[in-house]
C-alpha cells in the first residue's frame, strides 16, 4: 500500500498538469474533468515502466493520482467559492 501511495505521490503532479492543460484549452468540458483525471492518471500509472512495478499496482497508483489531481481542483475551487464574512467588514 505505501508503494502505491509513493508511485500516486509521484504522478499526481504530472496528472494535475495534464488536467489543468484540458481544462484551459476547454477540450473537455468541465463536469467530465475529475472522469477525464482518473483515466489520465492510469494510462500514465500504466505507461510509467520506470518506476519498477508490476502494471497492476502502476494502474492503482495512476487512478490514486488522479483522484488526487480531481481534490486538488475541487479544493481550488471551493476556496474561491467561499466569501470569508470577516473580509466584507
Amino acid at each position: 500500500m505505501v508503494e502505491i501511495l509513493m508511485m500516486g505521490t509521484i504522478i499526481a503532479p504530472v496528472t494535475t498538469g495534464i488536467v489543468q492543460a484540458l481544462k484551459v484549452s476547454k477540450i473537455v468540458p468541465k463536469r467530465y474533468l475529475p472522469l477525464a483525471s482518473i483515466f489520465i492518471g492510469v494510462a500514465l500509472g500504466a505507461s510509467a515502466t520506470f518506476l519498477g512495478a508490476d502494471l497492476l499496482v502502476r494502474s492503482w497508483a495512476g487512478g490514486i493520482s488522479g483522484l488526487a489531481a480531481t481534490g486538488l481542483f475541487e479544493l481550488s475551487k471551493n476556496g474561491r467559492d467561499i466569501n470569508d464574512p470577516e473580509e466584507e467588514e
